[in-house]
């Protein structure tokens, strides 16, 4: 069965987050039912990150298995390739579906096969996150669906002293929402807060986030910049694993995610087996 990885990008406004839900319009839905109608089989997606409700994704990954039927099946008659007629038949699809001619708020970008040893989840080594907050006197009304607004003005060099505290591996119980049998230790190697593009950018990238990681630590940056609190404060929060302690967390609209990275095709196998193999027995669930 060929394994075919996607690359995808959304506008996270009209969805209640990646995951499937009953009820509900989310990402994984969308994507399931538009693929299962042009392959004419069941389908199962594996994503890198799942996203919150209201979350962008500029550059997502996502990986199916499909029958070898199916796959030759795609081009038709056509003098295409599957990969190019999977692109070009679930585009019409999703525009169809959007209800607005031309427009779509998820779209497939690219479609590959992929070796077996490939996951877009537990194969990646790193998730890219942007967060966009806008000040007073800087809002604009044209990106106002992925950037949050605050009404104070903020002293971006305290609250990129406060995020350099955050680099590192550590337990990011204070900055998580647990999940039961869940580890909340995650390895952040880049935070950086500048201004950008009209707005404060706040850029984190790590292995992987836990559940509202990014948003927690975007809160609590945003106190930070308001004077709330000082700039070692995070690094006491971080220590504390009290997650009553931390600041209000960001609204899920200024986030998008920006990018995932993974190893040469040789080391997606040892990939896999390392994040699965760090994520239970942090979990306190030795599988070895």
């Amino acid at each position: 069965m060929p394994r075919i990885r996607l690359d995808l990008a959304y506008d996270g406004s009209g969805f209640s987050g990646w995951a499937a839900q009953p009820g509900r319009r989310t990402v994984q839905g969308v994507l399931t039912e538009a693929l299962a109608t042009l392959l004419r089989e069941d389908v199962q997606l594996t994503v890198a990150g799942r996203t919150d409700a209201g979350v962008h994704a500029a550059d997502q990954v996502a990986h199916l298995d499909v029958s070898d039927a199916a796959w030759a099946a795609l081009p038709g008659r056509c003098d295409r390739t599957s990969e190019q007629a999977l692109l070009d038949r679930l585009d019409r699809l999703l525009i169809r579906g959007s209800g607005v001619l031309r427009a779509s708020d998820v779209v497939v970008r690219a479609a590959s096969v992929v070796d077996e040893s490939f996951d877009a989840r537990f194969a990646a080594i790193w998730r890219a996150y942007r967060y966009r907050v806008a000040e007073p006197g800087a809002f604009d009304p044209r990106t106002r669906a992925s950037t949050w607004w605050v009404r104070d003005e903020l002293d971006v060099a305290a609250m990129g002293e406060a995020a350099a505290l955050l680099v590192g591996e550590w337990d990011f119980a204070a900055l998580c929402k647990p999940r039961e049998g869940a580890s909340t230790i995650r390895r952040l190697t880049h935070a950086e807060v500048m201004r950008a593009d009209g707005a404060i950018a706040i850029d984190l990238r790590a292995d992987a986030f836990c559940h509202s990681m990014v948003r927690s630590i975007v809160g609590c940056l945003v106190a930070v910049g308001q004077g709330k609190k000082p700039s070692s404060w995070l690094g006491e929060l971080l220590a504390s694993r009290d997650r009553s302690l931390a600041a209000a967390v960001a609204p899920a609209h200024g986030l998008t995610l920006m990018a995932v990275g993974y190893p040469p095709q040789d080391q997606w196998a040892s990939r896999q087996e390392e994040t699965r193999r760090f994520r239970t027995t942090a979990a306190g669930r030795d599988e070895s």
